[in-house]
């Protein structure tokens, strides 16, 4: 019997922001997201415009979004 792959589910409970547009027309975005119902996370990734495909991205709690803000406001500093 043929393995069948689960369907993934994605409702984007609320834009954030865009972060910048590939050469193809994706648009990398941070948004806050529910996957297959679940709580909503933030997550980064390249969308298609239409929202109906996407790449791999990264997805974080909320107290994982403060500490990456930490980072990089230490690594802008840094680099200053």
């Amino acid at each position: 019997m043929a393995y069948k792959k689960p369907e993934i589910t994605n409702k984007i409970v609320q834009h954030v922001g865009e972060i910048s547009t590939t050469n193809s027309g994706y648009k990398k975005e941070l948004n806050l997201v529910s996957w297959n119902e679940g709580e909503a996370k933030y997550d980064i990734r390249d969308w298609s415009e239409d929202h109906l495909r996407s790449s791999k991205g990264i997805t974080l709690s909320l107290e994982e979004l403060k500490q990456l803000k930490v980072l990089i406001d230490k690594e802008l500093v840094r680099i200053k």
